[in-house]
């Protein structure tokens, strides 16, 4: 039985070199950093002062999926290229981890889910931390536990992304349709909409308004406002920009006996001591409404750990059969939200789900093909609080 998993990292950008830190940090059992991948070999020269003689530096994919002693690989690459390597790293027996998002379009991610099928003995998981936030882990369970009732509305404003020119300019893949396939659905975004069909379930179809270009330089979304309707009449917003300062994150649920807001890192949540269904249906008294309690909800919020939980979590599948919290079968969920806004606004219609992947595919490749890779020299950022 194996007792430490032997780890490398593909990728040594921005969240690569976080989960370098995380591996170094010394905070996660049971597993060995044995290497570090990437196809820009400054990217390696800047890390070698942190790790041992012992570590071993790749420069292709290729050769990591060859290497008996590599057990697992955590995927942080550019997003088109997540699923790909994920298929190649399971076809070739390794565990894998995969930042978010979990792809660009849902085809290939369902691609993705399948040869994880075929493999069961092998872990899939993705990076969507936020899951071990206690207060999102909280709001999910109020809403499951029909603590609401039924759901009425869902509202997410999260415009707290600002991401300026030079952020942009950090990278030639950044903010193309060829090298990133979206803006800030796809990069800053998946979290939440990960949290928000994670809570809430999925909508049944979507209409959206996203501006190309809008505030930035760049061919794709800056921001975006799309309204959603679930299979049983309730509706939801979301709200999302990377060029807003100040910023706002303010999550509602809304249900026929109560209201949970996650705002300012808090949890607030009311419930009404009559279903509003049962009230609307007996009150005969005009004017009222059901009396209302604010309920104080013991949870704290935890925006930071999620990182190193995942990562401890997809290591604890793969030594002790731990149950995943994020398998790779919920990665095409809130990307299918987020290909149906892109979808909506690109056909000035309805998208219903699930959307049309064929469709999606072929409209994604229409702006593909039209995109050009920017000719700018690529930095590594201080991703701090960032993530």
């Amino acid at each position: 039985m194996m007792d430490k998993v032997r780890l490398v990292i593909i990728g040594v950008g921005n969240i690569g070199t976080l989960h370098l830190e995380n591996v170094l940090s010394g905070k996660l059992s049971g597993v060995e950093l044995v290497g570090l991948c990437d196809t820009n070999p400054e990217k390696l020269t800047r890390v070698k002062e942190k790790l041992t003689d012992s570590c071993k530096y790749y420069s292709t994919d290729e050769e990591v999926f060859m290497d008996e002693e590599v057990d697992a690989v955590i995927i942080a690459t550019p997003h088109y290229a997540h699923p790909v390597l994920a298929i190649e790293a399971l076809k070739a027996g390794k565990h894998v981890l995969v930042e978010k998002p979990a792809g660009v379009y849902t085809k290939k991610v369902r691609e993705m889910i399948e040869v994880g099928n075929q493999n069961p003995q092998l872990t899939l998981s993705l990076m969507y931390n936020q899951r071990m936030n206690p207060m999102y882990q909280k709001a999910r369970e109020l809403v499951q536990n029909g603590e609401i009732g039924e759901l009425r509305r869902t509202n997410w404003i999260i415009t707290n992304w600002y991401r300026s020119q030079s952020y942009y300019n950090s990278g030639g893949w950044r903010a193309t349709w060829k090298g990133e396939g979206g803006g800030v659905l796809l990069n800053q975004d998946p979290h939440q909409l990960d949290l928000w069909q994670w809570i809430a379930g999925m909508p049944s179809r979507i209409f959206s308004f996203a501006y190309y270009g809008k505030r930035r330089d760049v061919e794709v979304e800056t921001e975006v406002t799309a309204y959603v309707e679930y299979e049983n009449g309730a509706t939801g917003l979301f709200v999302t920009t990377t060029t807003e300062t100040p910023g706002t994150n303010r999550f509602e649920i809304v249900g026929s006996k109560g209201k949970i807001v996650i705002e300012e890192e808090q949890l607030k949540f009311w419930q009404t001591r009559v279903d509003e269904a049962e009230w609307n249906e007996t009150y005969s008294g005009g004017f009222g409404e059901p009396e209302v309690w604010e309920i104080k909800i013991p949870v704290q919020f935890d925006g930071d750990s999620g990182h190193l939980k995942i990562t401890q979590n997809f290591i604890n599948n793969i030594l002790f059969d731990e149950e995943l919290v994020s398998p790779a079968s919920d990665g095409i969920l809130g990307l299918s939200i987020s290909n149906a806004i892109h979808l909506s606004s690109w056909t000035d219609n309805w998208v219903s789900l699930p959307i049309d992947e064929d469709l999606f595919l072929s409209e994604l490749n229409k702006r593909i093909a039209a995109s050009n890779e920017k000719d700018t020299e690529e930095r590594v950022l201080d991703t701090k609080n960032t993530y």
